[in-house]
């Protein structure tokens, strides 16, 4: 079951005199959190509108509304934002992460289980997904269409074609 609110990033401190809060993106760009109209607060999610937003740096500026003094502003500091899932339309093969972390890992070809994907990073050029095998062994591979032949949600899987010498034994990351 796919959560309803997904979390996009965190207050890490005030800016200004306004009571602006600066908020790291937990998403592909900064820019990605200017859309948004409404956020929500902590574990209860408690909505709350932005009046003005802009990015700064690899950063967010928001003005929250009812947040006026910086003295307001800095009891939020440290508190997960998070946005509704259904304020956001994806593009077709776009995915959020936390939706596909946890799937089953796959070969397209003879559907043997290489494991399950934990976490994904960035490098710029593309994501990288990186797959605990079944002995524990963590294994990269890039996030590219050659690679990544098809994502099911509903059925909870991933299916890839490693490219020749991906999986080698030499290219196991320890962890």
């Amino acid at each position: 079951m796919q959560k309803r609110y997904l979390d996009c990033g965190k207050i890490v401190t005030t800016h200004g005199i306004r009571g602006e809060v600066k908020v790291e993106p937990w998403c592909d760009t900064p820019d990605f959190l200017l859309d948004f109209d409404t956020f929500y607060l902590g574990k209860d999610r408690r909505p709350v509108q932005v009046e003005k937003s802009r990015v700064h740096g690899a950063m967010v500026l928001l003005k929250l509304k009812g947040l006026d003094t910086p003295e307001e502003a800095t009891k939020l500091r440290g508190t997960v934002i998070y946005i509704d899932r259904d304020s956001v339309e994806l593009e077709e093969g776009e995915y959020f992460i936390q939706d596909i972390i946890g799937l089953e890992v796959v070969d397209a070809d003879d559907g043997h289980r290489y494991g399950k994907l934990v976490d994904v990073t960035e490098t710029g050029a593309n994501q990288v997904y990186h797959i605990r095998f079944d002995d524990e062994s963590l294994k990269l591979i890039p996030a590219i269409p050659q690679v990544v032949i098809s994502i099911d949600l509903e059925k909870g899987r991933m299916q890839i074609r490693p490219l020749p010498g991906l999986f080698d034994d030499g290219e196991a990351v320890e962890a």
